[in-house]
């Protein structure tokens, strides 16, 4: 059994910047694909960012040029680095570890606040 751990979350101005970390415990030998999900108040649950297992990434056109999203093996760790943040970033940010054939590997954070505001 995967657990995972969101840290890093806030209330942060905007044009500021947060990292986001993602623990987690247990085997993730059949994880192939690391996420960034973000769910405001309101609105569907969105992919911000991933990173696969060929460590190629792709981001949601709303971040591309802002977030970065990076792994470290070796700490079972994903990162998430948010810089110029906007009041639209203001989110439940989740991270996802993921097979993407066998979806009984799919495994969910409990989520960190992420509020962008002046």
């Amino acid at each position: 059994q995967v657990q995972l751990v969101e840290s890093g979350g806030g209330l942060v101005q905007p044009g500021g910047s947060l990292r986001l970390s993602c623990v987690a415990s247990g085997s993730i030998f059949s994880i192939n694909a690391m996420s960034w999900y973000r769910q405001a108040l309101g609105k569907q649950r969105e992919l911000v960012a991933i990173i696969f297992s060929g460590s190629s990434t792709d981001y949601a056109d709303s971040v591309k040029g802002r977030f970065t999203i990076s792994r470290d093996n070796a700490k079972n760790t994903v990162y998430l680095q948010m810089n110029s943040l906007k009041p639209e970033d203001t989110a439940v940010y989740y991270c996802n570890f993921r097979n993407w054939v066998e979806s009984k590997y799919d495994y969910w954070g409990q989520g960190t606040q992420v509020t962008v505001s002046s």
